[in-house]
């Protein structure tokens, strides 16, 4: 049985990387969630103290600017937002959960969580995986340019002598 109700795939490209953290944008949860994004956040207005800045953020109109140009969406007045946007951490995505308390809010909310584990496995990964590799390059690097150098040399043709053109008689 799948217990997936949205493709992970679908969430993970929803989690963006700002200041350094992982993070869901308000519109993007409100649309996982088939709720307005002004009713979204509406509740976390009204639950503020449930989402300390390091469970969620406002993002600052260089940051927004950016997302928008990124992702060419709408612009200001013109049907676009008059807000700029929220950023929501691991954390406050998991906050959301108190107070968005639909079946469907739940259901898409253990499947974020299951993303940002996803995510979060793959990315120490790939982070041990690379100190793997950098630690073989410096223990072979020694021994690795002297093969290097040798084979720089091999692919240098050698110089050779160049026949005169043109016909030479036997006196010559």
């Amino acid at each position: 049985m799948n217990r997936e109700i949205i493709p992970r795939e679908t969430i993970e490209r929803r989690i963006f990387l700002i200041r350094g953290k992982k993070v869901m944008l308000d519109s993007d949860l409100a649309e996982l969630y088939s709720v307005p994004t002004k009713r979204l956040n509406e509740q976390v207005r009204r639950n503020s103290v449930r989402f300390p800045e390091d469970f969620m953020f406002e993002l600052t109109k260089d940051e927004a600017r950016v997302l928008r140009s990124h992702f060419a969406t709408s612009k200001k007045g013109r049907g676009g937002r008059r807000y700029r946007p929220y950023a929501f951490t691991e954390q406050g995505v998991a906050m959301l959960s108190t107070v968005l308390k639909s079946e469907q809010a739940i259901k898409i909310n253990i499947e974020i969580m299951r993303a940002f584990v996803q995510l979060r496995y793959l990315l120490s990964s790939n982070a041990d995986l690379k100190r793997k590799v950098e630690a073989i390059e410096l223990k072979y690097d020694a021994q690795f340019a002297i093969v290097f150098d040798e084979l720089r040399h091999l692919k240098v043709p050698p110089l050779r002598k160049k026949r005169p053109i043109g016909f030479r008689s036997s006196g010559e």
